[in-house]
């Protein structure tokens, strides 16, 4: 736990380590004297979201999953059914850009072991046959999932710690505490009740920022690829591969966007980065609910379409704002930074 100024209105942070990161519940102590055990109660629900999620670990529903849902539905409980069924919505509406079921690349490209590198063309062709939503049929009446091929694995990088924000939030407003920032490493966060002020970072220079949001009642995720890529020969390989292609990411170096939940905010985060800026555009023109901030290089700005965003430039790198929700204000708030995902 760390103590903020009294100036902060005597913030307090209860943090613990969870999905390889840290997780962090700030609140004022004076307005809510349960929030120490709330808190705590709320942190133990993300570290049961990780059991539940982590295809690391051997006792976990998802390992239990992905070894036999080729062979039979397996049942789910109705919390993870219904992840799944969000996220295969949500790969719909992007297309296919962000898909739970893009773990074999991910692990082709050496990314699951933090050691990248570049697969030989079988390699590659064999993780983009066994990569595709579509190769996931639910039965919602019976609550199960079966795989179409022997080799498909759901992964759920892409979402679960904004799921276990979702969830650990709601802990917190059994306890009665309704003004909270609680934030899931640099890279996610829901605020509740008061506003809070975050800053976007600037992707190629630490210690920087670009922007400040104000937040209330709002979910944030950023996904970058600064702190997880490789470069081979003159160029740099992004650990966000699109599902579609098979293919690191390019052209964006970083997408926040803002939405109703976290769960949707990290999805959506990871799909605009590999979508760009125009389809990106086109998402939250047609889901108003949505807004994002996407940072790319400055060269791409002349060929975007001037009909959308506010855009900025600072140097090599442009700023592109979508939607009506992204707000920006210079004072007030409770200050957090926020970066993109490790």
């Amino acid at each position: 736990m760390t103590w903020h100024s009294s100036a902060e209105s005597a913030l307090l942070a209860v943090r613990r380590k969870a999905m390889n990161d840290d997780f962090e519940v700030v609140f004022s102590r004076l307005d809510f004297p349960q929030g120490t055990e709330a808190a705590l109660d709320a942190l133990d629900e993300v570290y049961r979201i990780e059991q539940q999620l982590s295809v690391f670990r051997l006792d976990s529903q998802i390992h239990a999953v992905n070894l036999t849902a080729h062979e039979r539905p397996v049942r789910l409980d109705k919390e993870l059914f219904d992840l799944i069924a969000l996220c295969v919505r949500l790969a719909e509406e992007t297309g296919g850009a962000v898909d739970i079921t893009s773990g074999s690349l991910w692990k082709v490209w050496g990314f699951a072991k933090r050691q990248g590198r570049i697969p030989d063309a079988g390699e590659l062709e064999k993780a983009r046959a066994l990569t595709g939503y579509q190769f996931l049929e639910l039965d919602e009446a019976a609550q199960t999932v079966r795989f179409q091929k022997q080799g498909i694995e759901l992964n759920f990088g892409c979402v679960g710690k904004g799921f276990a924000l979702d969830r650990a939030a709601e802990k917190l407003w059994e306890y009665g505490i309704n003004r909270f920032l609680f934030q899931g490493g640099l890279s996610s966060v829901r605020a509740s009740g008061a506003e809070w002020r975050i800053g976007i970072a600037h992707p190629l220079r630490p210690g920087q920022r670009l922007r400040e949001l104000v937040l209330k009642d709002i979910a944030v995720s950023t996904s970058g690829s600064q702190k997880q890529s490789f470069r081979h020969g003159n160029r740099r390989y992004s650990h966000l591969i699109d599902p579609r292609s098979g293919q690191p990411a390019e052209g964006v170096f970083t997408a926040t966007v803002l939405a109703p939940s976290a769960t949707l905010a990290e999805l959506l985060s990871t799909a605009f980065f590999i979508l760009g800026a125009e389809k990106a555009a086109d998402y939250c023109s047609q889901h108003p609910e949505v807004s994002a901030v996407l940072t790319l290089p400055s060269e791409t700005l002349p060929h975007l379409d001037r009909s959308f965003g506010k855009r900025e430039q600072f140097g090599e790198l442009s700023m592109v704002e979508l939607g009506e929700g992204v707000r920006r204000q210079e004072t007030g708030g409770r200050r957090q930074e926020l970066g993109d995902r490790s």
